[in-house]
Order: C-alpha cells, then sequence, then structure tokens
C-alpha cells in the first residue's frame, strides 16, 4: 500500500506527499501551490500564476520572484511533484485526496443517490461534502479567483444539505432531528433558497411540528413578498396546503 497523499485547502492548511507532512515556504508558496493543486492537470503559464499571486500590484522584478518562489516550493515538493519552467503543473499520484476534488466529486453522488432513491448512499456522500465545504476556503487568499472557488464552495455547501437533509427526511426515524438541522443550516446559510424552507416544513411536519411548519412558511411567503415581490414557489405552496389539511 503506498503512503497516502493528501491536500487540505479548507481549514488547516495541508499537504501530505508520500506520507511526509510538507511545509511550503510562507504564504505565497502556499498560494501558489494551491492555485496549482486547483488546476490540475494543467500546466499553468507563468505570467497566469503572477497575476493570481499578485494581482495588480507585482513585486519589482515579478519574474525573478517568481522564479525564486518556485524554487523554493519545488525544493518543499520534490521535483517529481512540481514540473515545467515556461508553464508549470503539480502531479499526485491517482489516489491523492484533495479535499475539494472530493466535495465536488461527493456532491454530484449524493444527488445521484437522491434522484434514484438510495438514501443511505446519499446520506453518507452528502455528510462528506458537507464536512469540506462548511471549512473556510484558504482564509489567507484574498485575490479574485479564490472568491471564485469560496462562491463554488458556498453552493457545493447548500446542494449538500439539501441532499442531506432529503436523505434523512427519507430515512425516517432517528435521522429526522438531523434533517431539521439540515434544513435549518441551509435556511439560514441561503434564504432565499426555497428548498432550504420545504425541507424544514417536511421536517418540522414529520416530527410532529405542524404549527411550527406553518410559520415557517410565513416567514419564507413574509422575506420573498418584501424582497423579491413574489410568492413562494408551487413545490411550498403545496406542502403548505397539505399542512392546513393535516391540521
Amino acid at each position: 500500500m503506498q503512503p497516502e497523499t493528501r491536500v487540505q485547502l479548507c481549514g488547516p492548511y495541508l499537504v501530505e506527499i508520500a506520507g511526509r507532512r510538507v511545509t511550503l515556504p510562507g504564504r505565497q508558496g502556499r498560494l501558489l501551490f494551491a492555485y496549482l493543486v486547483l488546476h490540475r492537470p494543467g500546466p499553468v503559464p507563468r505570467d497566469r500564476l503572477a497575476d493570481a499571486l499578485w494581482g495588480a500590484a507585482p513585486p519589482p522584478a515579478a519574474g525573478s520572484a517568481l522564479n525564486a518562489l518556485v524554487s523554493r516550493v519545488r525544493a518543499a515538493t520534490g521535483p517529481a511533484v512540481l514540473r515545467g519552467r515556461s508553464e508549470l503543473a503539480v502531479e499526485l499520484p491517482p489516489a491523492a485526496v484533495v479535499d475539494v476534488a472530493a466535495a465536488l466529486s461527493a456532491v454530484h453522488r449524493a444527488e445521484s443517490a437522491v434522484a434514484v432513491g438510495e438514501w443511505r448512499r446519499a446520506w453518507s456522500a452528502a455528510l462528506a461534502a458537507r464536512f469540506v465545504a462548511a471549512r473556510p476556503f484558504l482564509p489567507e487568499a484574498t485575490a479574485p479567483w479564490a472568491d471564485g472557488w469560496r462562491a463554488r464552495l458556498g453552493e457545493v455547501h447548500a446542494r449538500a444539505l439539501e441532499c442531506y437533509a432529503t436523505a434523512c427526511l427519507s430515512i425516517g426515524g432517528a435521522e429526522l432531528p438531523a434533517a431539521e438541522r439540515a434544513a435549518r443550516d441551509l435556511v439560514a446559510t441561503a434564504p432565499l433558497r426555497e428548498t432550504g424552507h420545504l425541507l424544514l416544513m417536511r421536517s418540522l411536519a414529520a416530527r410532529g411540528n405542524v404549527a411550527e411548519a406553518l410559520a415557517a412558511y410565513e416567514r419564507l411567503r413574509v422575506r420573498l413578498r418584501d424582497e423579491l415581490g413574489v410568492d413562494p414557489g408551487a413545490a411550498v405552496r403545496a406542502v403548505h396546503t397539505d399542512l392546513l389539511r393535516a391540521r
């Protein structure tokens, strides 16, 4: 069995190559390596790397500064990991685990499982995606490319919460409280996302709290009216109608 290679960009920054913990040279070294990992298989031209690191305010002699940074990162990771000269790429073993890529794959598996009603598989995949996407992505990165990834991971988190709450509702029993918690998290994270409110209403009703489910609908209705001038969608209204009949 090969030693583990993994890269963690959400939460504490971590690079482990063939079982060896790698300490990269400072903030810029960490950002350079992260950018290349996210753009695998690459390669990435040097001018694009310089823009990712320094944007509109590059240091004097930016080319030389980039050369020195690349040399330090290569010394830390090993020449087999950071390859190229005019264009650069990070090469990791096929079994390497990159948390961001794992989250993207997991949320896709969760949605596929939900689509065919495989609730246990959806539950575990959604939980894996949530675990990564809920953590802060590269807090020290302030460039637009990092903000783009934060937005993408925010959407992954919302999709994972949807899948997790749906799976918990469908499994039922002891998973119903988890469905409610996930739905509340989704409402707090994306208050205009109607699926979160729908899942909250369903989970509350499943736990016998019909009046609270109706109150959740009313909060959504008022919010949509005040902020967007629209009514809740047909799916939410249908659940509301069912709740009124169930009282």
